[in-house]
């Protein structure tokens, strides 16, 4: 999870194949040689797939690039957010020292108890605030599929999602935490050419350089600085489709997580659809996310609060 944010915990197949043969035999003088099979290199390209409450994703990965195409076959609104761990630290270490406090300090927010929630927070291990939160997809609807590439340097990761349930339980809690190897062997691969440029900061929130068109297209996220907001979080980045009469006021309380009712599946109001983005990154970092953007009305929207007056609830619309 991001710097102070719900329990950082931690899909598929790994899709990175490299065909490489040279193919040798006795021939006769009058056949044809047989030719050196050329090398066939693709993406290193990481599946991961949430049916429930989980994530289908490969134990390891190499470091440098990586495309994660994350399909979300569930009920439930997910994102996934990879968390790097300071050296010696793993996912147990979250399960006892981290989700206790994140789960009591929730139901105390929801109580209404915000004084003793915050004390709740104060017995987070010194060692969460070392995490490095790494990127990964914005927030994706039930149904859709996310695209994002990132560049991660090795180490131990965990691989998360903390959407609330119905009942305010963070889906971490509920599976949604997975453990990720960065190996140090690099991908070899170069991030993808993007049609847009997104700056984001805490200063200017976020801008970009052109008006996007109807059809596929990539965006560039750069990350000018990071910071952590009222609501212990890092921005980011998420593209948001907006139905005719859709209340953007109610997205925007939606997206605080530590609201009562925010980032609570059953209380995401109508007319949002979420099809991905770029999670919490380091300043001065970049990653791409895909989109085939159709005719209507769009939104990209930070997981802060107060996002109009930061500038991070930006409005467009694409075709007619």
């Amino acid at each position: 999870m991001r710097s102070c944010h719900p329990f950082t915990g931690l899909s598929g197949l790994l899709g990175f194949v490299i065909l490489l043969g040279v193919l040798s035999c006795k021939t006769d003088p009058k056949e044809k040689p047989v030719t050196e099979t050329p090398v066939v290199e693709t993406p290193a390209v990481i599946q991961v797939t949430t049916k429930s409450m989980e994530f289908f994703a490969p134990d390891t990965i190499p470091s440098g690039w990586n495309t994660f195409v994350y399909q979300n076959l569930s009920t439930e609104p997910h994102f996934i957010l990879l968390d790097k761990y300071p050296q010696g630290i793993t996912i147990e270490n979250t399960l006892k020292e981290v989700a206790p406090a994140f789960e009591e300090g929730m139901s105390l927010i929801m109580e209404g108890k915000m004084e003793e929630s915050m004390e709740a927070f104060g017995q987070l291990p010194e060692w969460f605030t070392q995490v490095v939160f790494s990127g990964g997809t914005g927030l994706i609807s039930p149904g859709k599929t996310a695209v994002t590439t990132v560049k991660l340097d090795p180490g131990y990761y965990v691989m998360e999602c903390y959407v609330r349930m119905p009942d305010g339980r963070f889906h971490t809690s509920m599976g949604m935490a997975k453990e990720l190897i960065v190996k140090a062997e690099d991908s070899g691969i170069s991030p993808p050419r993007a049609d847009i440029d997104i700056s984001i900061s805490s200063q200017d929130g976020i801008r970009w350089n052109s008006q996007p068109e109807v059809g596929k297209t990539t965006f560039r996220v750069t990350f000018t600085d990071q910071v952590v907001h009222e609501n212990f979080v890092g921005h980011d980045v998420n593209l948001v489709r907006m139905e005719i009469g859709a209340d953007l006021k109610a997205l925007e309380a939606w997206i605080n997580w530590a609201s009562p009712t925010g980032l609570m599946s059953s209380t995401l109001p109508q007319g949002f659809t979420f099809l991905g983005g770029t999670n919490d990154s380091p300043e001065g970092s970049s990653q791409y996310f895909e989109a085939d953007l159709q005719p209507g009305s769009y939104v990209l929207i930070s997981e802060v609060p107060n996002t109009s007056e930061k500038g991070m609830l930006k409005t467009f619309t694409v075709g007619n």
